[in-house]
């Protein structure tokens, strides 16, 4: 079952538009993720999915209703939860004051997120209960934001740079956090940069080729054999011209995607073209050819 669709959305900053007919799909209790370079539109699609930007055309589907042109508050009242980019908790609020100021359970969960099943989910929280945000490590406030954004109890969790800025150490902790709230059932739409790091977990990637656009679907595909793919349990097939991904190894940890005839290298460091094909710019350097 589809939870959360878009089609062909458009949406501007004033007479600027930064989306350009941006597609994709979550399934149900599916890691769906948005990958690209900075600048393609990536949280421009989470503002236009929870309402706070308004698109211009296309349409956002939530469980079938279209939910264009809603506001923020309602949009999160049909269980749609954010963890922004940045965190963004509240700074002068202890962490119990954060997790209570969001508890809702609008979608009528039999099990629903509690102050206590939320430290619980993560420690290091109960033992930073009365302290004030701004005095939380980076990676203990992306703990915080996340369980914030649980204790609404929502259907589908939007993650904005899950992992960004945060220690390898606290980085590997999200995920395996993460991999338990897709176990549970939770559908997560994810945007993140550490590609291999995330692999293991997601089920379907949408990439941003051009900005506001997205170039084509990575679905993963179980393998028979360990030799059948070079990334364990990893062999991605797609639709619009993408032919294979591989991840080369730990050591390197680099993605290689062959694209239309060229071949583009992904890295912890940004993408950039293989030194046998040159990178082809269209009208300017923020709309490269590179399928990340």
């Amino acid at each position: 079952m589809v939870m959360l669709e878009l089609n062909n959305l458009e949406t501007f900053y004033g007479t600027i538009q930064a989306l350009f007919g941006m597609s994709l799909r979550c399934e149900e209790g599916q890691v769906t993720t948005l990958i690209g370079r900075n600048g393609m539109g990536k949280t421009t699609t989470v503002g236009s999915i929870i309402g706070t930007l308004a698109s211009r055309s296309g349409e956002i589907r939530f469980n079938g209703n279209v939910i264009n042109g809603k506001p923020a508050y309602q949009v999160a009242q049909l269980g749609i939860g954010l963890v922004p980019e940045g965190r963004q908790i509240f700074p002068n609020l202890s962490v119990r004051e954060n997790l209570i100021a969001t508890a809702a359970n609008y979608v009528g969960s039999d099990d629903p997120w509690t102050l206590d099943k939320v430290l619980e989910f993560f420690p290091r929280l109960r033992e930073r209960l009365g302290n004030q945000g701004n005095q939380l490590s980076g990676g203990e406030q992306q703990m915080l934001a996340i369980g914030r954004a649980l204790m609404l109890n929502p259907r589908l969790l939007i993650l904005d740079e899950a992992t960004e800025g945060l220690a390898p150490l606290i980085r590997q902790e999200i995920w395996r956090r993460l991999e338990q709230l897709k176990q549970s059932g939770l559908t997560i739409l994810l945007i993140d940069k550490n590609i291999d790091e995330f692999a293991h977990i997601a089920d379907r990637h949408f990439i941003v080729e051009r900005p506001g656009g997205v170039a084509g679907e990575l679905r993963r595909a179980h393998r028979r054999r360990e030799s059948d793919s070079p990334l364990p349990g990893h062999l991605i097939t797609c639709k619009s011209g993408i032919k294979r991904v591989c991840v080369r190894g730990k050591a390197d940890r680099n993605l290689l995607i062959q694209h239309k005839g060229r071949r583009w290298l992904q890295s912890s460091h940004g993408c950039a073209c293989s030194s046998a094909l040159p990178m082809r710019n269209t009208r300017s350097s923020s709309r490269c050819r590179a399928a990340i």
